[in-house]
């Protein structure tokens, strides 16, 4: 009978084999807690509409940070990421994580705050009234709205949105305020085109 052939494997060659296997682990751990730690503090977004005319152009690269919402409300001409009113909410854990990281199953709108919980507004001739007195949108509207709409209270909770190129753009004046838990993020900074780069009004 044939002597058992010695392992050729010595004690440190199986040391040297798990602290290899522990430090891929690791830095697969490690990208997956810095591409989490990223997505939920910010998240890159294209323009893919012109309903923000002539603030943001099509095709324009921002990023939208996610934190100081958390700790400041909306601000009456912030520019919002969010999610559609009218479409379904995630269904399971795994579709709220996806969408919570900005992966979710619709592409998410970008308008500006007009409106904040508990006024009045209202878009009569051309031009837009919160609480009676008309919004001054110089530095941001080219051409008024064409349309007429409200007096509308917007309830607690609630924005109401608007896109920059009034006359081409589905938003609050369509579907209705939106709830604030709805909202993403905020788009701070245009990274493209590099001409066009820098924080956002």
């Amino acid at each position: 009978m044939a002597d058992p052939q010695p392992s050729n494997m010595t004690d440190t060659d199986s040391q040297d084999s798990s602290q290899g296997k522990t430090g891929r682990w690791t830095f697969i751990a490690t990208l997956l807690i810095l591409f989490g730690a990223q997505t939920a503090i910010a998240e890159p977004r294209y323009i893919p509409s012109g309903s923000m005319l002539p603030t943001l152009q099509l095709q324009d690269r921002l990023v939208v940070e996610k934190v100081s919402l958390n700790f400041n409300p909306p601000q009456r001409g912030d520019i919002l990421v969010f999610e559609h009113p009218d479409r379904p909410a995630p269904d399971g854990l795994i579709a709220e994580l996806a969408q919570w990281q900005g992966f979710g199953a619709y592409t998410p709108l970008i308008k500006r705050v007009i409106g904040l919980p508990g006024e009045v507004l209202e878009v009569h001739n051309g031009k837009v009234f919160i609480n009676g007195k008309e919004l001054d949108e110089t530095a941001y509207q080219i051409k008024p709205p064409h349309y007429e709409f409200g007096p509308l209270k917007i309830p607690a909770e609630h924005l109401f949105m608007m896109g920059d190129n009034r006359n081409n753009s589905a938003d609050s004046h369509v579907w209705g305020p939106l709830p604030i838990q709805n909202v993403r993020g905020k788009a701070v900074f245009r990274y493209w085109p590099l001409n066009h780069i820098g924080p956002l009004d």
